[in-house]
């Protein structure tokens, strides 16, 4: 267990030391809202904590504050309004062929709220990372905080894993544990899980690329 000034006590498994490095992490980044995760990974690069680039942030919903955070740290943000394609195979097709173009190694689901196509999940075998607000398996799917407080659970946290068709499954990569306090409200729980989300997402981007092309410094 670890006390950190940021959070409340919390465990995140598993622990890892500094990898090697060979070359920058080629990163394309997908979120559907706020971007805060897009943020962390983005300061962790600028931090020299993550030997990564951000080639490109893709978005699906006009009004996130996603693609203002991408501006502001000069990345790039094509949207991809999912209602102007036909159908989820059709919309994949061309975040593909976006991130194709952008010449992506990695994709990072931080904050996607759509289900993936084999369309997708086939053009990025096993290189699909996406965080979710739960220890999976238990509560998958939306709402997942929610889940959690009406099932009585007294530890919830985050998970880091690779995606795959089946949502919110995949080889886990990390996790973090938090505790449920007995005043929790979804909202402060959803914070105090978000906080360990900000902390393992990184750490687990460069497990998941530690054999190729990332260098990590953990503090």
């Amino acid at each position: 267990m670890t006390l950190r000034p940021d959070s409340t006590l919390s465990l995140v498994s598993p622990s890892i030391s500094d990898r090697q490095l060979v070359a920058p992490l080629k990163l394309g980044i997908m979120a559907s809202g706020n971007g805060s995760n897009f943020d962390v990974v983005a300061q962790a690069i600028q931090d020299g904590q993550l030997n990564a680039q951000i080639k490109v942030l893709i978005y699906n919903n006009p009004s996130a504050k996603a693609a203002v955070r991408a501006t502001n740290r000069g990345v790039e943000a094509v949207l991809l309004n999912h209602r102007n394609y036909k159908n989820r195979e059709e919309f994949d097709q061309k975040i593909v062929q976006t991130l194709q173009h952008y010449d992506v190694e990695w994709v990072i689901l931080a904050g996607w709220m759509r289900l993936l196509t084999s369309v997708f999940i086939d053009a990025f075998p096993e290189r699909i990372i996406n965080i979710h607000p739960s220890l999976l398996p238990s509560f998958k799917g939306i709402h997942a905080v929610e889940q959690a407080l009406a099932s009585g659970v007294k530890i919830t946290g985050c998970t880091a894993h690779i995606a795959c068709l089946e949502m919110d499954s995949g080889p886990i990569l990390m996790q973090a544990a938090v505790p449920v306090l007995p005043d929790d409200t979804a909202e402060t729980l959803h914070a105090r899980i978000q906080i360990q989300e900000h902390r393992i997402l990184p750490l687990a981007i460069a497990l998941a690329a530690s054999s190729s092309k990332v260098t990590l410094s953990v503090t």
